[in-house]
């Protein structure tokens, strides 16, 4: 992008107090579009968009998780599903071979992200409501909680250290054994955070922007490029590549992270992509497209490609990957269900 943060932070004043990224609970949901938003002047964080109600059962286990489900990680190791619900705030936990609920943790507030720090855990839960990360043992249950910045929204582990992508503080916090060590400033509203190859890389919803840092207790960054029209979460795939949901922009945005960031292609999706996962084992991204009740492949392995999908519940936000099995775990924030499904190779 090539503008100092400094400039872009005068340029983006806090309106994060009041504009959620990737579809707060007060955030109007963006009316269903076949085509396209352009970039809003103010900028603004991308929404979901609700999807139609869907008569069809999908495929595969369907598991009532509890109310408005969005968060999940899945741990290959246990094969437990991670999800997070509200009213009450809880982190359920679900044996991805039988759909049976095995425990539900007690959350102290609401979480919009899961994410895994590795296989066996522990899971990592940004609790957004009450700006603490939360690391919970998918065997035992036990957890641990750790003050962060702001509206944590997203975090990813690299090696000793947990990130948290602070949305409304602006920052991205840098937790160790269970301490706060590190935060520093970053594009304005950051919305999500991945990790390869010593490095953490940070989508900014309201910026449009991503850019690498170090992955240090106080990180360093590499300098800001495109992330598309309205970027919401960013995940890392295989041969290290990074994908981007440009949620606003109907498309999935790659770039290759070796030896830096380079831009390696733009796929229409034809739908609003949501929630995505990576899963480095299959060669393959999976991105939800909430308004079309659809959870698509895209295959970053060699050239990229978006390949089949996968018949969801309404408005899927949320979608998670056995990187064992490739079985997916998709959550129905409408319907309050988990759905567990082989979607085939």
């Amino acid at each position: 992008m090539g503008v100092p943060r400094s400039l872009r932070a005068m340029l983006w004043p806090s309106l994060a107090l009041v504009l959620a990224a990737c579809g707060g609970k007060q955030a109007a949901r963006t009316p269903a579009s076949s085509a396209p938003t352009p970039q809003l002047s103010p900028p603004q964080a991308a929404e979901p968009v609700d999807g139609p109600r869907v008569t069809r059962r999908p495929p595969g286990m369907v598991v009532r998780v509890g109310a408005k489900p969005e968060g999940i990680a899945v741990d290959p190791r246990t094969h437990l599903v991670a999800v997070a619900v509200e009213s009450p705030d809880r982190l359920v936990l679900v044996d991805d071979r039988t759909g049976r609920v095995v425990r539900r943790i007690e959350l102290p507030g609401s979480a919009r992200h899961v994410a895994l720090a590795r296989p066996g855990g522990p899971f990592l839960v940004p609790v957004e409501t009450a700006n603490v990360l939360v690391e919970v043992d998918p065997a035992t249950g036990r957890t641990r909680t750790t003050r962060v910045g702001d509206h944590p929204h997203d975090a990813v582990a690299s090696g000793p250290r947990v990130f948290t992508a602070d949305e409304f503080g602006s920052t991205l916090s840098v937790v160790r054994d269970g301490r706060l060590v590190g935060s520093t400033p970053v594009d304005a509203q950051p919305g999500g955070v991945a990790a390869a190859a010593g490095k953490v890389y940070v989508t900014a919803v309201r910026a449009y922007t991503v850019e690498a840092y170090s992955a240090q207790d106080r990180p360093r960054g590499e300098g800001a490029q495109s992330a598309g029209l309205g970027p919401s979460h960013v995940v890392v795939g295989p041969l290290g590549r990074l994908a981007i949901a440009d949620t606003r922009g109907q498309a999935l945005v790659v770039y290759d992270t070796k030896p830096r960031l380079r831009f390696l292609a733009r796929l229409p999706l034809h739908g609003t992509p949501v929630g995505i996962v990576g899963d480095p084992e299959h060669g393959v991204v999976w991105a939800a497209l909430s308004e079309r009740a659809r959870v698509v492949r895209v295959d970053l392995g060699g050239r990229p490609a978006v390949g089949p999908g996968v018949a969801t519940a309404r408005d899927p936000f949320s979608v998670g990957v056995d990187t064992a099995t490739g079985r997916l775990a998709i959550a129905s924030r409408s319907d309050g269900t988990l759905q567990l499904v082989d979607p085939g190779r």
